[in-house]
C-alpha cells in the first residue's frame, strides 16, 4: 500500500496537476502541439480520391466533410507550424532602438550648401511612479484598459489587423501596449504582416519577462507625442510647461489623445485637430469613467478642454529660414514613407529645391515695399500680409516668402488660401474657351474661339447664360463692371486678357461654362479646394489660391501647356543612405496652341497692356496683375524664361481673420488694388 502510494505520489510529480508526463521545456507550446497533432497521423484517412467517385454532376465537385476537415487541418497544421518556428527563431533584441543616437536633420540649399538644422529629439526617461494614477490610466483608457489582465497581445486586434493588411486596408490598430512598446523599443513604425507577426512573439516573451508596469513605464517613455517629444514627461513640458508629476487627469487624457496620431489630434495644427482633439478628449474621460478610474462627479469638473500652449519656434529658423523648413518637411511627410515619428528621431539629410539667390533677392524686394508701410501712424498700413513664391517650369520651389520673421509669425503667407486671385484669374478663363470653346445657346454645338473672336468690352453689358440673362437671388439682372467705369467698344480676346477688361472675361467665362472654367484651372495647377462659388464673379476671381500654387499654374503657360506640380524637396537620405521620396513628373495640361496662345497675351500685357510697368524685370517678362472684390486683394503673377512668380497682397483682421480694404494702402491713392505686388514682383524677378 505505501509502495502504491509511492508510485502514485511519483506520477503526480512528473506529470503534474492534470496527470500527463511533462513536455521538455526546450520546446515552445506551439511545437509541442504540432508534435501531438503529428503523432495522430490520421489526416491520411481524411484524403479520398478527389473528384469524388461515385457521384454525379456537380456534387463531384463539392469537397465531403472529410475533405473539408482534412484541408482545414491541413492549414491549421501550416499555419501553427510556421508560427512555431517564428516562436523559436525570434527572441527579444538585447538592445533598444538606438535613442543615443539621435541627431539633428539637416537641410540643404538647392546648391548643396547647408540652410538649417532641426533637432535633437526631446526625450526624457520618467519613474512610472512620478507619473500620476489617473494620468497613467487616462493612456490605458485610451489605447488598452485590459492591460493589466492581458498577456501582451490581443488576438482580435491582430486579426483585424491583419485582415486589414492583407486586403489593403487601414493598416493602424489592434495592438495592445505591450505590442505598442515593442514596436517604439524594439523595431520600426512601418505596418507589414511580418512585422507585425514580430511583434505579437516578442510581445508575448516580454510579457512573461517584465512586470506590467515595467512595460508601462516603457511604454510612456517611448511613445511619440509630437512637437518632436518622445515620452510623457518631455509631452508635458512641450503641451503644457510643466513637469508630468503636475500633470491633471484632464491634462493627462488630452496628451493621451496625441498617442492616437499627434499630426491629427494637436491643435495647433489647425480648427479640424482642435475639434478631433477636443472630441477625443472627452471620450477618454468618460472612458476612465466607464472602467472606474475616474468618479463621475471628478469627471463632471473636467468641462473645459485643457487648451495646449502655442508650440514654440526653433531660434534657428529666422527670417524666411523657417517657412523654407516647415515646408520641405512638409513635404517630407506627404511625399516619402518617412512618418513623422521617424521624422522627430533624426538623422536626415534633406536636399531642397530652394535656391538662396532667388530666396535672398525675393526678401530684399519684400522688404523695400515694407518699408513704405508706416502702420504706426497709418491705420491702413497695418496688418498687411504679403505671400510670394517662385517656381520653376519643371516644378521646383526656388523661393517663397512666408512672412516678415518665422520667428514672430509662424504662419505661411506664401501657403495662404485665403486672399482672392482677382482678374489675375483671366488666363484660366482664356485659356479654357481656347481649349473648349463656347455655347451660346442651350443644345447648340460648341464653337471655338480665337485670340481675334471678338466679344462687348463695354461697361455694365448684362451678364447672359444659354437661357437669357443672369438674375441674382435679388432679382437683379448681374452685370459686369469695368475698372474705371471705362468702355472698350468692340474687343478680341486677347486684347480682353492684355488690357485687363472684366466684361469680356465675365461673359466669356458663361459662355464657356464655370465647370469647364474650373477644370482647366485645376489642371494648371491650382487646387480644387481653393475654387470659389460657380457664378459669374467666378471668373473675376473669387478663386483663392496660394501664391505657390498661383506661381505653379502660371509656369504651365511658360511650359507650353506642360504642368508640374511644385516640390520642395530634391533628395532625401539617413545618414548617407538614400530614402525614396516622390518627384513629380510633368503632365500636359493645357493644348500647347492653347498655352501658347495665353503666354502671347501675358507678354502682350507687359509690352502695351495693363502691366506694362513689368518692363523694368527685363526682356521676355510676361505677366498679369490681380484685384480681388471690394478692394480687398491684390496680385501679380507671371514669367521670365523659367521661372514664375506670383506674389499675393492682402490686409487682413487678426481678430475676425477678415479681409480688410486696400484703399490708402501705403498712402497711395489707388483706384483699385494696389502697386506694390508688381514692384515686388519687377524687383526680384530683375535679378539675374
Amino acid at each position: 500500500m505505501v509502495a502504491e502510494q509511492g508510485r502514485a505520489h511519483g506520477r503526480n510529480h512528473s506529470t503534474g496537476s492534470r496527470g500527463r508526463r511533462a513536455r521538455p521545456r526546450t520546446d515552445p507550446p506551439a511545437l509541442q502541439w504540432l508534435k501531438r497533432f503529428a503523432a495522430l497521423g490520421f489526416w491520411k484517412r481524411l484524403r479520398p480520391a478527389y473528384p469524388r467517385p461515385g457521384k454525379k454532376g456537380f456534387r463531384r465537385w463539392v469537397p465531403s466533410w472529410r475533405q473539408s476537415l482534412g484541408l482545414l487541418g491541413a492549414f491549421a497544421g501550416t499555419a501553427i507550424s510556421l508560427f512555431g518556428i517564428l516562436y523559436a527563431t525570434t527572441d527579444i533584441p538585447e538592445d533598444l532602438n538606438a535613442f543615443a543616437t539621435q541627431q539633428d536633420n539637416v537641410y540643404y540649399w538647392a546648391d548643396g550648401t547647408e540652410m538649417a538644422r532641426t533637432g535633437p529629439v526631446d526625450r526624457q526617461d520618467t519613474a512610472l511612479e512620478k507619473i500620476p494614477e489617473k494620468v497613467r490610466w487616462a493612456a490605458l483608457a485610451a489605447e488598452n484598459e485590459t492591460f493589466y489582465s492581458d498577456d501582451g497581445v490581443s488576438v482580435s486586434g491582430m486579426t483585424r489587423a491583419a485582415t486589414r493588411m492583407l486586403t489593403g486596408g487601414d493598416t493602424q490598430g489592434g495592438s495592445t501596449i505591450t505590442q505598442q512598446y515593442v514596436k517604439n523599443a524594439y523595431l520600426n513604425q512601418r505596418q507589414t504582416l511580418t512585422r507585425k507577426l514580430t511583434e505579437m512573439i516578442i510581445a508575448i516573451k516580454l510579457d512573461d519577462k517584465l512586470s506590467k508596469n515595467d512595460i508601462l513605464q516603457g511604454y510612456l517613455n517611448t511613445s511619440w507625442y509630437g512637437r518632436g517629444s518622445y515620452g510623457i514627461q518631455r509631452a508635458a513640458h512641450a503641451y503644457y510647461g510643466k513637469d508630468v508629476s503636475q500633470l491633471n487627469p484632464s491634462e493627462g487624457a488630452f496628451l493621451a489623445s496625441l498617442l492616437k496620431g499627434a499630426a491629427l489630434y494637436d491643435p495647433a495644427m489647425g480648427p479640424k485637430n482642435h475639434a478631433r482633439a477636443v472630441e477625443r478628449w472627452k471620450w477618454i474621460l468618460d472612458r476612465m469613467v466607464a472602467i472606474g478610474r475616474l468618479s463621475p462627479a471628478e469627471r463632471a469638473t473636467y468641462t473645459t478642454f485643457p487648451e495646449p500652449k502655442a508650440p514654440p519656434r526653433p531660434e534657428g529658423l529666422t527670417g524666411q529660414v523657417g517657412y523654407l523648413v516647415d515646408t520641405a518637411r512638409a513635404y517630407v511627410s506627404a511625399h516619402s514613407d518617412v512618418s513623422d515619428a521617424e521624422f522627430d528621431l533624426g538623422g536626415y539629410q534633406i536636399r531642397t529645391t530652394f535656391e538662396k539667390p532667388k530666396v535672398e533677392a525675393l526678401d530684399k524686394a519684400v522688404a523695400a515695399v515694407r518699408e513704405k508701410l508706416d502702420p504706426a501712424n497709418r491705420e491702413t498700413d497695418r496688418d498687411v500680409r504679403i505671400g510670394a513664391a517662385s517656381v520653376t517650369t519643371d516644378g521646383r520651389i526656388v523661393a517663397l516668402q512666408g512672412g516678415p520673421d518665422y520667428l514672430k509669425q509662424g504662419f505661411n503667407d506664401a501657403n495662404s488660401t485665403v486672399v482672392p486671385a482677382g482678374t489675375a484669374f483671366a488666363p484660366f478663363v482664356y485659356a479654357s474657351a481656347l481649349t473648349n470653346g463656347i455655347q451660346r445657346e442651350r443644345g447648340a454645338t460648341r464653337t471655338p474661339v480665337t485670340p481675334a473672336s471678338i466679344y462687348d468690352g463695354n461697361d455694365k453689358i448684362a451678364v447672359r447664360t444659354p437661357e437669357g440673362p443672369y438674375w441674382d437671388r435679388s432679382g437683379k439682372i448681374v452685370k459686369a463692371r469695368n475698372d474705371d467705369g471705362k468702355s472698350w467698344g468692340k474687343i478680341s480676346l486677347k486684347e480682353a486678357v492684355a488690357q485687363s477688361v472684366n466684361s469680356p472675361i465675365m461673359q466669356l467665362g458663361m459662355d464657356v461654362g464655370l465647370d469647364r472654367v474650373s477644370r482647366t484651372a485645376v489642371q494648371a495647377g491650382l487646387l480644387p479646394e481653393s475654387l470659389g462659388p460657380q457664378v459669374p464673379a467666378f471668373s473675376l476671381g473669387t478663386t483663392r489660391p496660394s501664391a505657390i500654387r498661383m506661381a505653379s499654374a502660371y509656369a504651365t503657360f511658360a511650359g507650353k501647356g506642360m504642368h508640374t506640380e511644385p516640390y520642395s524637396v530634391s533628395a532625401l537620405s539617413r545618414n548617407g543612405d538614400p530614402v525614396p521620396v516622390e518627384k513629380p513628373a510633368a503632365q500636359r495640361a493645357l493644348p500647347a496652341s492653347a498655352a501658347g496662345a495665353v503666354d502671347d497675351a501675358l507678354h502682350e500685357s507687359v509690352q502695351r497692356g495693363s502691366a506694362v510697368a513689368a518692363k523694368a524685370a527685363g526682356p521676355g517678362a510676361a505677366g498679369k496683375a490681380g484685384t480681388g472684390p471690394d478692394n480687398k486683394s491684390a496680385w501679380f503673377a507671371g514669367y521670365r524664361g523659367t521661372v514664375s512668380t506670383a506674389v499675393s497682397l492682402s490686409r487682413i483682421d487678426p481678430k475676425s481673420q477678415e479681409l480688410l480694404p486696400l484703399d490708402g494702402l501705403g498712402g497711395v491713392k489707388a483706384a483699385q488694388g494696389s502697386p506694390y505686388p508688381l514692384q515686388i514682383w519687377t524687383a526680384c524677378m530683375g535679378k539675374p
